[in-house]
């Protein structure tokens, strides 16, 4: 019985938080933004060297996990501008090698330098 009981506590428990809105999260931190793949990339390296510097702690504190949440959300934030940033890359690439294959220069070198540019930012 207190098997079946402790089940059903926390299948109700998961509900619960599956179902809980985000905005009715206390303390919902947004995080900073990132509108460049500079910017991206500047808040991703600052932040996991924050997240890296708390995480080599022997003990974390409350407040050092209350840290950590809001270094998250910048994080998320990061990586989805450094993801849609790839995708952009990806398809400039495609175009260079298409290009490259139909001998169109002008093709080519748009989509050569826009890509190298992104590189670029990525490899800093």
């Amino acid at each position: 019985m207190k098997k079946l009981l402790f089940t059903a506590l926390c299948f109700g428990l998961m509900a619960s938080a599956a179902n809980a809105d985000e905005h009715e999260r206390p303390d919902h931190f947004e995080g900073e933004s990132a509108e460049t793949l500079e910017q991206a990339v500047t808040h991703f390296t600052e932040t996991n060297r924050q997240l890296a510097e708390l995480l080599a702690k022997d003990e974390l504190s409350n407040a050092d996990l209350g840290t950590i949440h809001e270094l998250t959300y910048t994080l998320e934030n990061a990586l989805a501008k450094i993801d849609e940033e790839l995708d952009t890359m990806a398809m400039n690439l495609e175009e260079v090698h298409l290009g490259s294959e139909t001998l169109e220069q002008e093709r080519v070198r748009t989509h050569g330098a826009a890509y190298l540019e992104a590189a670029q930012t990525l490899a800093e």
